[in-house]
């Protein structure tokens, strides 16, 4: 392997016998020569750590940033979205598993630089850039230069991530970040165990740091999965650990589970399903909840939490009509939570 055109990458360490220890996500890779971490796309090669994913995106997509999902950040936005190879997640439900799943040699990735981001965040006027479809974790570098560079041109960055990342890491690939959405997928370890190889406890660290130490806007996003991660209880203690360590105004999404990747044999999450979830919610004293996956206008729109005023309608990843005012409902005032 010709060394000479890779990166470089950060956060990691030399151990016994020419080994490399990955310190960007719980998950430690340990790797010998020629060995690639669980995600793919960071190597050791000759006693050092590269990230083959550094400036090899697997394609670009300007989408509505409410596909983030995002509804409380610059809602009826474009956002340009784009990811790489490979993650440090093993999701069995995994519903963009062909990108995820795949080697940096498998992808039909294109070469883009931090600069050439942010040249055609420019050249279809989208306010925001979006690090998705694979976890953004695995490429932190490159989150880093574009989102550097983004906040220089009034550019805003977010991260669609699983929030399984290291605390001394994630204080470095935030830096520059913005918004984010985290995929609390399940509110069980041995959910998180059994079906994504990773640990309950990592995410919510993440979550807590994010609303503690930033200034980052974020919301939450769990796909319901039937008969895994949606009974009752489940949820309900979901929703009250949201409201007791990030408080009652962060957005939660349910969304809907379609059968991919090793769950195949699975049946889609039922409307009904989602609508319940979201009931849940608002009746543990969560202001915003959503449905997505969907079209239900009831599950989408944002509600005044004083007056319930309809203040946001949405169709999909649609905004049919926008009422807020100055980030306030225009009937009673009431500020609502978000970046408007």
């Amino acid at each position: 392997m010709d060394t000479k055109t890779l990166k470089i990458a950060r956060w990691w360490e030399k151990t016994a016998n020419n080994k490399i220890l990955c310190t960007l996500c719980p998950r430690y890779c340990r790797m010998g020569d020629g060995q690639p971490g669980f995600c793919y796309i960071r190597q050791n090669y000759g006693g050092i750590l590269y990230t083959l994913g550094y400036g090899h995106p697997s394609g670009f997509a300007v989408d509505p940033i409410e596909k983030k999902p995002l509804n409380h950040f610059l809602p009826g936005t474009k956002i340009l979205s784009f990811g790489t190879a490979g993650c440090n997640l093993g999701c069995k439900f995994c519903q963009n598993w062909s990108i995820t799943k795949a080697k940096l040699d498998e992808m039909n990735s294109v070469v883009a630089s931090s600069e050439d981001v942010i040249a055609l965040a420019k050249k279809y006027s989208t306010p925001s850039i979006a690090f998705t479809y694979n976890d953004p974790t695995i490429f932190g570098e490159y989150v880093i230069d574009i989102s550097k560079i983004a906040q220089e041109e009034g550019i805003k960055s977010v991260m669609v991530t699983a929030g399984y990342i290291d605390k001394k890491a994630r204080e470095d690939v935030y830096k520059y970040i913005d918004a984010a959405n985290v995929d609390l997928k399940g509110f069980t370890e041995n959910f998180y165990h059994k079906l994504t190889f990773s640990h309950l406890d990592d995410v919510l660290d993440t979550l807590i740091w994010l609303k503690q130490e930033t200034n980052i806007w974020f919301e939450i996003t769990t796909l319901l999965i039937p008969g895994e991660n949606d009974s009752q209880d489940e949820i309900q203690n979901e929703c009250e650990w949201i409201i007791n360590n990030l408080g009652d105004s962060v957005p939660l999404h349910f969304t809907a589970f379609h059968p991919e990747f090793k769950m195949l044999g699975r049946q889609r999450t039922p409307e009904s399903t989602l609508m319940h979830a979201r009931k849940i919610a608002i009746e543990s004293g969560l202001k915003f909840c959503y449905v997505g996956n969907i079209h239900n206008t009831e599950g989408q729109t944002t509600y005044c939490p004083n007056c319930f005023n309809k203040l946001i309608k949405r169709d999909w990843h649609s905004v049919k009509a926008n009422r807020i005012i100055n980030g306030a409902c225009p009937v009673c005032q009431t500020k609502i939570d978000g970046v408007f």
